[in-house]
Order: C-alpha cells, then structure tokens, then sequence
C-alpha cells in the first residue's frame, strides 16, 4: 500500500548520537525528526554543526530521486573507507544533514541505543500483563496455552500476545537464524514449525531476549503472527489481522 503522508518535520530535544566504530559522527540536542512522503516512519536531520563536516565528502556517484527529491548527498571518509552516499541534504531543508541509518554503526537517543529508525513521537507501545486464556493454534495444533500472557498494544497494529515459554510447546517448533531490529522492543530472533503447515511462511513467532527497557515484561516470551495462526482468547476465536 502506497504511503500519502505530506512530507513534514518536528523539532525533537532528545540528545542524538550516531558512531561509525568509537568514532562520534553526529552529535546533537536539536535534530529534526522528518516524514518523507513515501516513507511511513521517521529520519533524523541534524545542523550542520552537530555534524562531523570533515568525515563527509561530495558524493562520487550520486542517486537520483530519493530522500524528497535530494541532489545534494555525501560519502563518509574514515581511514580510508568510504560510505558511499552515506548522507544528504533535504531540499526543503537547508543547513541539515540526515544519514543512512546503516551508514553509521550505532545510534544512541539520550545513553540508550536506538535500531532501525528512530522512535516516533506519535506512535505508542504499551507492554501490559493479563490473565486473559490465550490459545495459539496451527494446522489444528495446540502450539501454546497460557493463563498469563503479555498484551502489547503498539499504534497502528494488530494486539500481539506475548507467551511465556513455559507455556509454548517447543516440541513443535525450531529456532532459525533470523532476526530483526524494532526501535520500540528491540532486537527478535524466530522460531518456524518444526514440521511445514500449510499456508504458514517460516519464522511465525518471535522473541525478544533483551528487550529495550520500555517492554521488559516481553522478555523470552513468544509471539505469533496474528494474521497466519489462530488465536483463541478466553474461548472465542479472534478474526485474522487482514481478513
């Protein structure tokens, strides 16, 4: 589905870092957070000044059209390595700089690190323990049950319910080597059937095992997606995200 957000910007007062190695490439207390209009979460700009200016070189190979019609992009130059268009300039936005978000190694908001992208102000996520009776199914099977599950309400999704492993038949599981970076819950490895079902793509339930501070209580729980397993809470089926 195509993104219409109306490209748009907001002064954000966390203190932003970003470090290629022990290096301090970006530092400052007054980024932008920036909506492009395609793209649904948000960047970071930041003044020129908080930038490191003489790590950054005019881009040898420039793309074409990205980043709200930019021409103005930059390689990262350090001891010899180049980062190619590494960062550039919003048109609209003269006198900042916004990065690549893989370009530089670390992010940090504040003294906590920061992955995929950062946090929007306008989005919530609240990690909340219930007592609700939550079954998980697939292709019939009881994959888990539990009378102390994890709700966790995040803007814009579907409720996800978090199980703890005590309560998940890991019989029928495998772990696999995926994973994925969140900014509001961390980093999640996954787990598939141990046996192919129908219907059901690998890596359908998640973990995370050190869950930013914000949804502790997430910790080594497992989660399914809604939209390809059945969910059963308190003896009533849920309807499949997206049906």
């Amino acid at each position: 589905m195509a993104y219409n957000k109306r490209f748009s910007w907001e002064t954000s007062r966390r203190w932003v870092r970003g470090y290629q190695g022990e290096t301090v490439v970006v530092d400052s207390r007054e980024p932008l957070l920036v909506w492009e209009s395609a793209y649904p979460v948000p960047r970071y700009a930041f003044p020129v000044g908080d930038v490191r200016g003489d790590l950054l070189r005019p881009a040898a190979n420039p793309p074409s059209g990205p980043h709200e019609g930019a021409t103005e992009f930059y390689d990262l130059v350090m001891d010899g390595d180049v980062t190619p268009n590494a960062a550039y300039v919003y048109p609209k936005l003269p006198g900042h700089i916004a990065f690549e978000w893989l370009s530089l190694d670390r992010w940090l908001e504040e003294d906590e690190e920061i992955f995929a992208h950062p946090r929007d102000p306008h989005k919530r996520v609240d990690a909340i323990r219930s007592s609700r009776h939550v079954r998980i199914e697939i292709g019939g099977q009881i994959v888990a049950d539990t009378w102390e599950p994890v709700l966790v309400f995040e803007t814009g999704l579907p409720t996800r319910y978090y199980i703890p492993p005590k309560d998940v038949n890991f019989d029928l599981l495998v772990a696999t080597e995926s994973h994925t970076l969140c900014p509001y819950k961390g980093e999640a490895s996954y787990w598939s059937m141990r046996e192919p079902v129908e219907g059901v793509p690998n890596d359908v339930a998640w973990v995370y095992p050190d869950p930013v501070p914000a949804v502790t209580q997430i910790k080594d729980y497992l989660s399914f997606y809604n939209e390809v397993v059945d969910i059963i809470v308190d003896g009533a089926r849920e309807k499949r995200a997206g049906d």
